[in-house]
Formats: structure tokens, sequence, C-alpha cells
């Protein structure tokens, strides 16, 4: 499906649902908006390897009581893919802001998987004035916490790989009983194999420069970790680390590994929308928008 850029599209099987294509300053930013347009925001970022379907089993849940924004970052899903642009996270968080900026957005609630849990953050830091909260789910605290992967990068000449090679690559995304769905080994071959790596490699910089939990110390921002408590790419107990965030909250899910959203949509939303309800609720009592 072609759509305009800036022009939306309006599904025809979800009446509130739009997609829009955001022409940006280093390249077309795709955003999906469901839900009442007057209801608290919900900003989903995604992690590696991904896109705003990854969020496709839990938006459903979400929409009675938020406004739900999903968006492609730069070189993934329905986005641009540019080369010679940096993917470095603060870069890409600076497109999610201009992304908001364009639809209206004044105040968000955050919530990063993996690696965009680090493009939240980055969001948080750039612009407080617009994060009023962050939901991070299985996003590691810092490069100590990660675990190698059992199955080997695909390297370039390797590209495009096989149907089980990308089953191998995408494996420790999850429990060891988990069914990878085609569709998903479908969206992995195509990913544009220059952007993919160096959003990788951005995420692993910010790291490197400063923990998660250490950047989100001094933001003042109310704070929800969920961790799927047999992640295989981040060791779990590593959710701990963001306890020095003040009043932080951890949700941990026994039985789900590094992609709750897609294993278990519901056991994933209840701490969320909890979460959400509360911080709405303080929010108002102390004079918030």
């Amino acid at each position: 499906m072609t759509i305009p850029a800036g022009q939306p599209h309006v599904k025809d099987d979800a009446e509130a649902a739009e997609e829009s294509v955001l022409p940006l300053d280093d390249g077309d930013i795709y955003v999906c908006q469901d839900g009442p347009r007057d209801a608290p925001v919900l900003l989903l970022i995604h992690g590696s390897a991904s896109s705003t379907s990854s969020w496709d089993l839990l938006v459903p849940l979400l929409t009675r009581s938020h406004r739900v924004i999903c968006i492609d970052l730069l070189g993934h899903g329905r986005s641009a893919k540019p080369a010679g642009v940096s993917y470095e996270t603060p870069d890409q968080a600076r497109r999610v802001g201009a992304a908001l900026d364009r639809l209206g957005v004044k105040q968000a609630t955050v919530v990063g998987h993996s690696s965009g849990g680090a493009a939240a953050t980055a969001l948080a830091e750039q612009r407080p004035d617009l994060v009023t909260a962050l939901v991070l789910i299985n996003a590691g605290p810092s490069l100590d916490a990660f675990l190698a992967p059992q199955a080997g990068a695909i390297e370039p000449s390797r590209w495009p790989p096989s149907d089980e090679q990308l089953r191998q690559f995408a494996s420790t995304g999850f429990t060891a009983d988990y069914q990878i769905p085609q569709e998903l080994v479908d969206e992995l071959r195509a990913l544009d194999y220059h952007a993919f790596t160096a959003a990788m490699q951005g995420t692993s910089a910010y790291l490197a420069q400063r923990s998660l939990p250490d950047r989100l110390r001094g933001l003042g921002k109310p704070l929800l970790v969920i961790f799927g408590a047999d992640d295989r790419r981040w060791r779990p107990s590593s959710a701990a680390d963001y306890l020095a965030v003040p009043d932080a909250r951890i949700e941990m899910l026994p039985g789900l590994g590094h992609t709750p959203i897609l294993e278990d949509p519901p056991r994933t939303a209840a701490p969320l929308l909890a979460f959400t309800a509360t911080h709405a609720a303080t929010h108002a009592a102390q004079g918030g928008e």
C-alpha cells in the first residue's frame, strides 16, 4: 500500500485508525494513530529489527482509554531508509519528537520495547516538556546486562538469508517454545541491512556512554519497567537496576521472554494500563494538562 507523503489513510476495518507518512528533513516517517483523539496519548516505539507491526496485538487493548500512536523509526518498517544519515539514538529520538510536533501532540506517555526504550529515554532527555512518563519493556539497562545471542549475526554477504537463518536470528527474542510466525520472518527479510546495523550500533553507543537508569534518575519522570522474566537477550535480573530511579516500578512477567508484547499482550497490557491510570490521576491532581 502506498500512502502519499503527509496524507492520512483511514483503515476500512478500524474507523479510528489512521496512517500517515510525515515528511521530515532527513526522511519520511510512518505513523499510525488509533483510539479517541481527545484521550491521553500513548506513544509506542519498537525495538531493533522491528516496526509498528510489533504492537499490533497490544494496540487494541489500549485504545479504549488512550490515543495510541505507533511510529516506525527511520530505517525501519514503512519509514524511509536513506543512506548517509545518522541512525544514532539521539537523532532517532529527535525525529520522533518532530513527528509528534507535526501531529500536534503536546504531552505523551512514551512506551519503548527493547532498544526502543533507549529512544524513549533519549526523547525524555531532549523533550521533558513532551514526555510525562515512561514505560520500558525488556529494555536492557546497560551493556553489562546483554546476553550474547546463541545465533550469530547474519553477515552482509549472506543477505538475503533463508527463512531458517532468520528464525535462528530472531529466536532469542522469544521463549524457546514460541513459534515465530511467517509474517515476522518476512518482515525481517525486508530489513534494510545498513539501516538495521547502524541503528543497533547507535543503541550500543548510547548505552556505553551512560546506562538508562543513570540517564533517567535525574529526569523526575514516572517510570514503569516491564520485563519478561525468561528474556534470553538481556539478563532478567538487570531489571532491578532501574530501582536506582526514584519511585520506579518493576513488573516481572514469569514465563515470558524478550518480547512479551507478542508473546502475551493481555499480561503486558495489564500493568501498563494500571500505571497510566495512576499516572493520569496524579498528573491531573497536580494540575497537569
